[in-house]
């Protein structure tokens, strides 16, 4: 009887302790996310970004092809919905704290202002960048909203999209392993 009480406690505990794990990484959040970005209709940019929590903030990692050479705005949106031909869907950019426009570098921005991405004369783009207002977890995660890169370059500054242009591709971001 002592052999099968003390079975049931190990278990007991083995469990306790795996619940105690998982809870406390919902309550931290992910440590990673993940958007993959599909074409508008009549478009063809296409990639994949990943968002990874650190210390200081959330580090974005992008690489996009099928942009023309240039500047694009390239944000998260409010919406993880990517339904409509436009992606205009995913609605306006994320902005839980109600700031103005601006680049990601200002003091007062969108919690999803990015700033532009550049793509090259073969119409790649790569970016890396540590966001420090960015959250993976929260009221103001950007799990389950959207990314979307636009035609033009965003300026920074005209309000509330940056004059960015029409939606070129847009991605849900979701939570990665």
């Amino acid at each position: 009887m002592k052999g099968i009480l003390t079975v049931l406690l190990t278990c007991a505990l083995v469990v306790g302790a795996a619940a105690q794990h998982d809870m406390q990484k919902m309550t931290n959040g992910p440590a990673k996310a993940v958007a993959v970005v599909y074409p508008a209709k009549d478009k063809t940019v296409k990639g994949i970004i990943t968002f990874t929590q650190m210390e200081n903030g959330v580090k974005v990692v992008a690489h996009l092809e099928g942009l023309t050479p240039g500047k694009h705005g390239f944000h998260v949106h409010e919406f993880g919905d990517c339904s409509a031909p436009d992606a205009t869907s995913a609605g306006g950019h994320f902005n839980p704290t109600q700031m103005t426009h601006g680049a990601p570098t200002d003091a007062m921005h969108h919690s999803g202002d990015l700033g532009n991405i550049v793509a090259d004369d073969k119409g790649v783009a790569d970016l890396e960048w540590l966001d420090p207002m960015m959250q993976l977890s929260g009221p103001q995660s950007i799990i389950g909203r959207a990314v979307i890169v636009h035609a033009k370059e965003d300026d920074l500054k005209t309000q509330p999209t940056g004059n960015a242009g029409a939606r070129e591709a847009c991605g849900v971001i979701g939570v990665a392993k």
